[in-house]
């Protein structure tokens, strides 16, 4: 073969297929092969597949030839594609199990043997064939770029793009998306090719399932940068292509077996459905990704030279798929035999802080081998003497909680001359304490260490401290996304410098570049910025905000203590700006410092929504054991305040019943819930805690374009950052954003002239309507294709600064709509239809494609637009709130009488009004009161009674107007209704008066 061209000489498409299949037949032993030889009805090569067969096991295709004849082949040919299309059937099935053709059982591959004590066996793994053909013809509409095939069997389907034409894998994904057929026999699901891949010379993406526009594609990238701060892509390297370890290794013969019998497997997930009493099957071809692969792979290499002699720290971020990597890890640690042909692991145990030990961990192991006794589970049912004799047998793969390993330290004898791999999930949990110094001291054999005699458990683990160590016959793996310094010191390895480190990193910077968890810290605000923001807005004339979310901008520097203050906040704030995202389905979390704050919390926000008549809003509060509050004898329970038993809370919270958990040193690490929106946060955080509690937030939840929001009272951006810094690098955005900069994106934006207001009416008009039938969605996807080629007439790097414009505009106004009382309705409208364009735009990129769910806000702010549309008046608004004003006594003397309550406030509040300044802020806001239009029709058209209510709901609109007048005292009125009642009751009726007389 030529020597490997320069990147800017493969000039074509053709080229780079050339390039690969040469390198594939030179280096990596491929067959070239014609694609008339292909049998687009089975996707087969029929010829390599009945060469193998006679090849590998002739007698039995003599056998077959007797009983068949002439008929043979079409036989196998027609069972081979019934086994693989039925319902319960796959390709990758008849290829690790073979074909059962009359009482004989065909192999359609050969895995490479564990050991080399069988010559016959490594020889027919030797006579594995694999070929590539290029330009296939799939069906007569299309045609293939590349497509692999094992044995005869295509197994993988490759689109090339090359960047020198000025193509890339946006454009390959693009054409997996429009131009192939899921029903095509090469690409249906489970029966055709196992992967189909785009490729570019940059950049390589994977999908296991077509489904059209909005086809899933996973990366493959190795990762672009080193530790935490690789991100997403591949490394760019002087004398080679960024994606050439896909030749170079994942297309060698070794590889591609190994993907297909050790990692690849079908994820079965059932799901009953309440209402109809039917039980949905969701299938999931499973391939690994680039990390998963490799650090599986490192980890394997490593035991094999090194035996039981280390520990091994393996630091993924959420969203690495790090059940499936402990699944693998733990069957492949199974079978893993040494130099020697040893065997290493006499048991694995996989060690979860889950009380319940994951179904999905025990799918995922029995996904990949179906072995009657390969996997026991110790549940709640198992004692210790059960999980004793499990270690004692044969059962290879023993999964347990963490809270059973205590138990065992006294019972399990004779463990020294056996050798065991414990896979710990999460390590930073599951290591803490008692709990861990068990696990090593119930394995360990290190004859140095004596046995103490009459020690508690406490006692004896002080005393063995040694024995808490490396035990020369345990190796640990230990998997977490974010090691604590003490997690480092136990399984870190030691890095040139010095230091301790992870085996294998998979970043938080790559998870969130690559979509798999989203950047909590993208909305992350304090009350502080909050505050000010919704201020700013207030004074911006631009402005207009809805009587709806007034309530959020009336929200002013806050009392310390004051939990009904922020429990006001923290509902409002929910109620207007998170509660209908994710269709309605969206949950919040507040965390508090203690248990008794989350008994006065959750006690605090059930008065609050008691007394407001909220019926949307259901709160579950978390805290542990029993607590008692001062001057209160009644003792608190979680699953008492609840009315749900304790292990069934997650399940309750999961459900539509409930939408905001208040939590105290509970769920805060761990907890999966990928509805939860929001978080507030009333407490210190620092370092892990930090990094662990906020990333609750951080899951997807398909297919919904989900927003995370984080209200945080008592922490500052230099203590979040300082957190995350260890793990990850960001910017945050909050700390930045004004009102006038989404005015000054949109001026940006109008200018491209891509925009036609007419398109965002219309398109607005329907996406607002209660179902979009067929003809109006392609009216829609119509509308946003003509400013996609509006978009196209500019230069490419003019088009690329215009997609990066309108990610700014929508990431700004979906913060500004999130953190503050901001509105503006066409400016909304505009947002709509930008978001659905950069969706229609995003069919090209990975991810899940075009797809219409989950992208419009439905928040109420949306709901009173959609109002707006239908109805043209809207001034008859209920009363929602019904003060009692006729409480209210009106002195005659109302100066003195203001003077008077001023001088109470004073004594009550030990603070120090000015009775001069007081009066005269208020003579101020009476003032603004009698400027107020709404007033004035009220009192037009209302008898004085009648008026008091409209009245009564104005003053904190004045209050807020004039805080800059006396803001200490103005914020005492607004957080106490009784007294703003009391002081401006006074002028209640002089204003009515003064305003019909006008």
């Amino acid at each position: 073969m030529a020597e490997l061209i320069h990147q800017a000489s493969i000039e074509s498409e053709k080229e780079y297929q050339h390039y690969i299949m040469d390198y594939l037949a030179q280096h990596n032993g491929y067959v070239i092969r014609k694609a008339t030889q292909y049998d687009r009805l089975h996707a087969i090569d029929r010829e390599l597949l009945f060469r193998f067969l006679r090849a590998t096991q002739p007698k039995k295709m003599e056998q077959l030839a007797k009983i068949y004849k002439g008929e043979l082949e079409e036989t196998i040919v027609g069972l081979l594609n019934t086994e693989e299309t039925k319902a319960r059937g796959s390709r990758l099935q008849v290829l690790k199990h073979g074909l059962e053709v009359s009482n004989e059982s065909l192999d359609l591959m050969y895995t490479k043997p564990a050991t080399d004590f069988n010559p016959e066996l490594t020889r027919k793994y030797e006579q594995n064939i694999f070929s590539v053909m290029e330009e296939v013809w799939a069906s007569d509409k299309e045609r293939i770029d590349l497509v692999i095939f094992l044995n005869g069997l295509a197994i993988m389907s490759f689109e090339l793009k090359c960047n020198a034409a000025r193509q890339a894998v946006d454009d390959a994904i693009y054409q997996y998306r429009t131009e192939r057929s899921p029903k095509t026999r090469l690409f249906r699901f489970k029966a055709g090719v196992l992967v189909n891949f785009a490729m570019d010379l940059n950049e390589v993406y994977m999908a296991t399932k077509l489904t059209g526009a909005d086809t899933f594609f996973l990366p493959f990238n190795q990762g672009n940068g080193t530790g935490i701060h690789a991100g997403k892509g591949n490394p760019i390297y002087p004398d080679k292509y960024s994606v050439s370890y896909m030749w170079e290794d994942i297309l060698t013969k070794d590889t591609v077996l190994e993907l297909i019998s050790k990692f690849m497997f079908l994820e079965v997930k059932e799901k009953k459905d309440d209402l109809t009493g039917k039980t949905k099957r969701k299938e999931t071809l499973i391939f690994p990704r680039y990390h998963q692969l490799d650090a599986i792979r490192k980890i394997l290499a490593d035991v094999t030279v090194n035996g039981t002699a280390q520990n091994y720290l393996i630091q993924h971020s959420a969203g690495s798929g790090k059940t499936n990597s402990i699944a693998w890890l733990a069957h492949r640690l199974t079978s893993l035999h040494d130099a020697d042909n040893h065997i290493i692991f006499d048991n694995i145990i996989i060690v979860t802080d889950r009380v319940v030990v994951d179904r999905q961990l025990q799918d995922a192991v029995r996904g990949l081998e179906h072995k009657a006794g390969l996997i026991r589970v110790m549940d709640d049912t198992c004692n210790s003497q059960d999980l004793a004799r499990a270690l004692q047998g044969n059962t290879k793969i023993i999964a347990t909680t963490i809270q059973k390993f205590p138990y065992i330290v006294d019972s399990v004898h004779d463990l020294q001359q056996k050798h065991f791999a414990v896979i710990i999930d999460e390590a930073h949990s599951s290591t803490a304490g008692k709990d861990m110094a068990a696990v090593t001291k119930s394995l360990g054999s290190d004859p140095r260490i004596t046995e103490g005699e009459g020690e508690d458990v406490e006692e004896a683990i002080s005393r063995e401290i040694a024995k808490n160590g490396k035990q020369p016959n345990v190796s640990m793996f230990a998997f977490t996304a974010t090691p604590k310094p003490t997690t480092l010191q136990l399984f870190g390895r030691l890095n040139t410098k010095g230091q301790r480190e992870a085996f294998h990193i998979y970043s938080m910077k790559q998870a969130i570049e690559e979509g798999f968890i989203l950047d909590v810290l993208a909305n992350y605000t304090t009350y502080q910025t909050f505050f000010h923001l919704n201020k700013e807005i207030k004074e911006d004339p631009r402005c207009k905000t809805a009587d709806a979310k007034r309530q959020i901008a009336r929200f002013v520097e806050l009392h310390d203590t004051n939990i009904a203050q922020r429990v006001e906040v923290i509902v409002e704030h929910f109620r207007h700006c998170v509660m209908d995202e994710l269709g309605g389905m969206a949950k919040a979390m507040v965390v508090t410092a203690s248990r008794q704050a989350a008994v006065k919390y959750r006690q605090a926000l059930e008065k609050y929504i008691a007394k407001k008549g909220y019926r949307d809003i259901h709160a579950l509060v978390a805290f542990s054991g029993k607590v008692k509050l001062p001057h209160d004898d009644q003792e608190y329970t979680e699953a008492a305040m609840n009315g749900v038993a304790e292990d069934k809370l997650t399940r309750e919270f999961d459900k539509d019943d409930y939408n905001v958990l208040i939590v105290a040193n509970k769920y805060q690490t761990g907890f999966d819930q990928p509805k939860l929106c929001a978080m507030y946060i009333l407490k210190r955080l620092k370092g892990v805690a930090a990094v662990q509690t906020l990333s609750r937030l951080n899951r997807i939840c398909p297919p919904f374009e989900k927003q995370t929001f984080v209200l945080d009272f008592v922490n500052t951006y230099k203590d979040i950052k300082a957190a995350f810094a260890p793990y990850y690098t960001t910017t945050l955005l909050s700390n930045t954003v004004t009102p006038s900069a989404i005015y000054d994106l949109e001026a940006k934006l109008d200018a491209y002239a891509i925009l036609d207001p007419d398109d965002i009416e219309e398109a607005n008009e329907l996406l607002y309507k209660p179902k979009v039938t067929a003809k109006e969605k392609r009216k829609l996807t119509f509308l946003f294709n003509k400013t996609k080629k509006l978009m196209e007439q500019y230069e490419p790097q003019k088009q690329a600064e215009i997609v990066v414009t309108m990610r700014h505009f929508v990431r700004f106004y979906e913060f500004l709509l999130q953190a503050s009382c901001f509105q503006d309705v066409e400016l909304h409208k505009k947002y709509n239809f930008v978001n659905y364009v950069l969706a229609y735009l995003n069919i090209r990129h990975p991810g899940g494609g075009y797809n219409l769910d989950g992208k419009i806000k439905a928040t109420n702010f949306v709901q009173e637009k959609t109002k707006e549309y239908k109805v043209s008046d809207l001034t008859a608004q209920p009363v929602v709130k019904l003060p009692t004003a006729d409480t209210v006594s009106l002195a005659p003397a109302k100066e003195e009488r203001l003077s008077q309550i001023i001088a109470e406030i004073n004594s009550r509040t030990g603070k120090n009004y000015d009775n001069n300044v007081a009066v005269k802020a208020m003579l101020q806001i009476k003032d603004i009161m009698m400027k107020s239009d709404k007033l004035k029709t009220s009192a037009k058209n209302n008898s004085e009674k009648d008026f008091e209510f409209v009245y009564f709901d104005n003053i904190d609109n004045a209050l807020i107007e004039g805080l800059d007048q006396n803001q200490d005292f103005f914020t005492l009125l607004l957080g106490d209704d009784e007294l703003k009642k009391e002081v401006l009751g006074i002028f209640a009726d002089e204003i009515y008066q003064h305003l019909r007389q006008e």
